[in-house]
C-alpha cells in the first residue's frame, strides 16, 4: 500500500469523532481545526497540500496543493505523526450534528468523489483533489457551489455529512435526481451531472433551488438529509429581528 495503514473506531451518534490509532512512524492528515485531541507522542505539523506528493518537484506540489483553492479550501494541511515508541491516538470531531462514513479506497476502486467541504480526515498518502467537470457551467453554477473534491488512493478516508445517510446502489442506467447540497459522495462509477429546474414557476416560488444533480449508475451513492447550507440559512432567518414568535 502506498498509504499508511491506520486503525480506528468511530463514536457517538448525532455528534461523532473518529479515533484513529497510529503505529510508531505513521501518519494521518486533516483539515485544519478538525482536530479533537492526541496523545502526546503524537507530533503535529502543518504542510503544503496534502503530503502525498512527496516525488514531485516544487511546481507539482503547488499545483496540486493550488487545485484546493477552487474548492474554497487552504492550501495547507495538517499532518498527525506517531513520533512514540508505541501505539498512539488522535481524535477528530464532526463540525456539526451528522455522521461520520469510513472509505476503504482500496474497496471503491481507488477514487471517491465527494462534496467540497465533506473531508475530515485521512491516512497519509491518500490524495485530495478536485474532480473536474466536462461542462464549466456544471462545476460554477451548480447550486450549492458544485465543485467536487476527489480522494484518491488505496487507504482509509472519512467523510462527513449532515442529519442521516442514506445510501443507494444504482444499478446500471438508473438515474436519480438530488438536490445538490444533498449530495455527500459518489463512486467514480456514477455518471453525474447537474440539470436545471424546468419551469419559471417551480424555479422561483419551489424552494428548492434552481438546480438538482443527476445521477447514473452504476455504482454507489451517499446522500445526506440536512446540508450545512440549509441548516445556517434557518438560523440565520431565526436570528434576524422580527423573526421570534412570542
Amino acid at each position: 500500500m502506498n498509504a499508511h495503514e491506520i486503525d480506528y473506531r468511530i463514536e457517538g451518534t448525532e455528534m461523532q469523532f473518529v479515533e484513529i490509532e497510529l503505529d510508531p512512524g505513521e501518519s494521518v492528515i486533516a483539515e485544519a481545526g478538525s482536530m479533537m485531541m492526541m496523545d502526546q507522542n503524537i507530533a503535529m505539523e502543518t504542510i503544503f497540500g496534502d503530503g502525498s506528493d512527496q516525488g514531485k518537484g516544487v511546481m507539482g506540489k503547488l499545483f496540486g496543493a493550488g487545485k484546493r483553492l477552487l474548492t474554497g479550501e487552504s492550501l495547507f494541511m495538517t499532518l498527525f505523526t506517531n513520533r512514540g515508541q508505541g501505539k498512539e491516538r488522535v481524535n477528530f470531531a464532526s463540525p456539526y450534528p451528522g455522521r461520520i462514513l469510513p472509505m476503504d479506497l482500496s474497496e471503491l476502486n481507488g477514487k471517491l468523489i465527494c462534496q467540497k467541504d465533506a473531508f475530515l480526515c485521512a491516512a497519509k498518502g491518500v490524495s485530495i483533489g478536485i474532480d473536474f467537470q466536462r461542462k464549466l457551467g456544471t462545476g460554477f453554477f451548480g447550486g450549492e457551489g458544485f465543485i467536487m473534491q476527489k480522494i484518491e488512493g488505496d487507504g482509509m478516508a472519512f467523510v462527513h455529512a449532515g442529519g442521516t445517510i442514506c445510501e443507494r446502489v444504482l444499478s446500471p442506467g438508473e438515474l436519480i435526481r438530488v438536490d445538490t447540497g444533498c449530495l455527500v459522495a459518489m463512486t467514480q462509477d456514477i455518471d453525474y451531472d447537474i440539470e436545471f429546474v424546468k419551469g419559471v414557476k417551480t424555479a422561483l416560488f419551489g424552494g428548492e433551488g434552481l438546480f438538482f444533480a443527476t445521477l447514473r449508475g452504476p455504482g454507489r451513492v451517499w446522500i445526506q438529509s440536512l446540508p450545512f447550507s440549509r441548516l445556517a440559512d434557518r438560523v440565520l432567518s431565526a436570528s434576524r429581528p422580527g423573526s421570534r414568535k412570542e
